[in-house]
């Protein structure tokens, strides 16, 4: 019987921002203090699970917290939390993704010169909350077009995206808040990471007779991409480790497509991989 061929994403794995601060934590342990995250370090239960056996725990606020060092995951972290740690005396390391870093600098800047300033993404992401705080106004999150029917007529309006959210939404949002301004400055804050990893498993879900998508059920921008190719292949299916594979969907598969949402670690998709070559069809 001939063997299924298994196509695997160039970008598959983890991206620069998760890369960065996985390593970050991982050199922060080798100190003697203790050590926490703020939330989930990312959007990846094993890798957090893995990180807990080593000794790394998770906090969620600063209200109880007494002693040790705190890592900022890559999404960033509120203003507030940096101001009250530094009043604490608590020690921060900080782990957000420089791209993040270049979104809050915009939005700052974009509140500081009188501009609405609407941020395309989901309002409860971490990524987002922790956007918000950056401007001196209320700021507007806008997920999906019928929301743009709640947006009042401006007359400046700054738009950057959450860095994980799709050109095409990005692109479909802008378009409907030009109907409410007379004057829109616009910043693609799109991860590049997040668009080529799009743009790579799309190509790869149009020559495959299954797609497979890797990735934390918690994580966004795994779930986008996951929704992306079952568009173009009905035949896709999100997982987070080998277990979730079942064999009845291989039956008369020939070819499979494998990418990963941007929290996935390497050895994941090796696992994966390795139960897939032993699967009996």
């Amino acid at each position: 019987m001939k063997k299924m061929e298994i196509v695997i994403a160039k970008n598959a794995g983890f991206c620069f921002g998760v890369k960065r601060a996985i390593n970050l934590v991982v050199k922060a342990g080798e100190g003697k203090k203790s050590l926490y995250t703020l939330g989930p370090i990312i959007h990846n239960p094993q890798v957090v699970d893995k990180l807990e056996k080593q000794g790394v725990g998770i906090i969620y606020d600063l209200h109880k917290f007494k002693k040790g060092r705190i890592v900022v995951r890559s999404h960033g972290a509120d203003l507030s939390f940096f101001k009250e740690a530094r009043e604490k005396g608590i020690e921060i390391v900080d782990a957000t993704c420089p791209f993040v870093k270049s979104a809050q600098n915009l939005i700052k800047q974009l509140s500081k010169d009188n501009y609405k300033v609407v941020i395309v993404g989901e309002k409860d992401h971490p990524e987002v909350k922790g956007l918000i705080s950056y401007a001196n106004t209320e700021v507007e999150v806008i997920q999906k077009t019928n929301q743009l029917k709640n947006v009042f007529c401006w007359k400046r309006i700054g738009v950057i995206s959450q860095t994980t959210q799709s050109r095409e939404n990005f692109k479909i949002i802008v378009s409907g808040l030009l109907q409410h301004t007379k004057e829109i400055k616009i910043y693609n804050t799109i991860c590049e990471a997040t668009q080529d990893r799009q743009n790579e498993a799309k190509k790869i879900a149009q020559r495959v007779n299954l797609m497979l998508i890797i990735g934390g059920y918690n994580s966004a921008n795994t779930n986008r991409l996951a929704r992306t190719c079952k568009e173009i292949q009905k035949k896709t299916y999100h997982i987070e480790t080998e277990k979730d594979l079942e064999t009845s969907w291989f039956k008369n598969v020939k070819k499979v497509g494998i990418s990963t949402g941007t929290s996935t670690p390497q050895w994941i998709i090796e696992e994966v991989v390795k139960k897939l070559r032993r699967l009996k069809l």
